[in-house]
C-alpha cells in the first residue's frame, strides 16, 4: 500500500537476507529506519526484489536512495552513485527491475520522478545460503552506515 503524502526521501532496499551478503541492503535499511525514526519525510521500504508495485512509491518521492549489494564490485567496497532513468532492455519484467528502470517507469506512468536518485552499493563477497555476512562486508558496515547517514541528512536538509 502506498502513502497518499509525497515522500521527501524514499530509502528503497533490495536483497535476500538468507543469501549472505545479498542481505546488506535490507540490513542497512533496518539500521536507517531505527536510527532516523524521528526524522520526518523519510520512508523506508525493503524488498527481496524491486518490482512494479514500487513504481508509484518512487514517483511520489522527491528523492530516492536505492540500497543493494553488487556482485561486480570488490567485496566490501562501498559506492554511492547517481542513477538515471533507463528503459528496460528486456521488456517489462514483473519479477525484478533495476533502479534506473524504476525511475523510467515512474516517469512514464506517473509523469513524475525524484529530483535526486542515488544508489548505495556494497560489494558482495558471498551470496551463498546463510544469514551472516562475509568478513569483507562485515568490516565495511561502519563505512556504509556513515555514507548512508551523511547522504540521508544531506538529502533531507535540501
Amino acid at each position: 500500500m502506498t502513502s497518499t503524502e509525497p515522500t521527501r526521501c524514499l530509502l528503497l532496499a533490495c536483497g535476500n537476507t538468507l543469501r549472505g551478503d545479498d542481505g546488506v541492503g535490507p540490513w542497512l535499511a533496518e539500521w536507517a529506519e531505527e536510527r532516523f525514526a524521528a526524522l520526518e519525510g523519510l520512508r523506508v521500504i525493503s524488498r527481496h526484489q524491486w518490482t512494479l508495485e514500487l513504481v508509484e512509491e518512487v514517483a511520489r518521492a522527491s528523492s530516492v536512495l536505492f540500497l543493494d549489494c553488487s556482485i561486480e564490485a570488490v567485496p566490501g567496497e562501498v559506492s554511492l552513485t547517481s542513477v538515471a532513468a533507463v528503459p528496460s532492455s528486456q521488456g517489462l519484467s514483473t519479477h525484478h527491475l533495476g533502479a534506473g528502470e524504476l525511475l523510467a517507469l515512474a516517469r512514464d506512468y506517473y509523469g513524475s520522478q525524484p529530483v535526486q536518485a542515488l544508489l548505495l552499493t556494497m560489494g558482495a563477497g558471498s551470496t551463498e545460503l546463510g544469514e551472516s555476512f562475509s568478513a569483507a562486508v562485515e568490516a565495511a558496515l561502519p563505512e556504509a552506515c556513515k555514507v548512508l547517514e551523511q547522504t540521508l541528512l544531506r538529502v533531507l536538509q535540501d
